[in-house]
């Protein structure tokens, strides 16, 4: 089992960057794709970024590219996520996601989640 946990949310002002880290435990990730997804309230949970488990290859929603920032840290099982230029519209709980040898950009392309981090986002 892989247990993800989240941090580095918080309250911040339009404009500004946050960068959330998800510590993996249990097993090395370093054969799994990460994403993360984001879930405002009333709303679906929606991907974000992923990153892939062989190399850099990464793959971004259309309304964070250029913002946002996904990477991993093979060696301290951790991945990242940098979001820069934020808007109130990036408010929402932020989870991160594993799969053994896999990625994608739908929530059934993952098998283990974390529990989320908040971000909030004033204008």
């Amino acid at each position: 089992q892989v247990q993800l946990d989240e941090s580095g949310g918080g309250l911040v002002q339009a404009g500004g960057s946050l960068r959330l880290s998800c510590a993996a435990s249990g097993r090395t990730v370093s054969n799994y794709g990460m994403g993360w997804f984001r879930q405002a309230p009333g709303k679906e949970r929606e991907f974000v970024a992923a990153i892939y488990w062989i190399g850099i290859s990464t793959i971004y929603a259309d309304s964070v590219k250029g913002r946002f920032t996904i990477s991993r840290d093979n060696a301290k099982n951790t991945v990242y996520l940098q979001m820069n230029s934020l808007n109130v519209e990036d408010t929402a709980v932020y989870y991160c996601a594993a799969r053994n040898k896999g990625w994608g950009r739908r929530v059934n392309d993952y098998d283990y989640w974390g529990q989320g981090t908040q971000v909030t986002v004033s204008s």
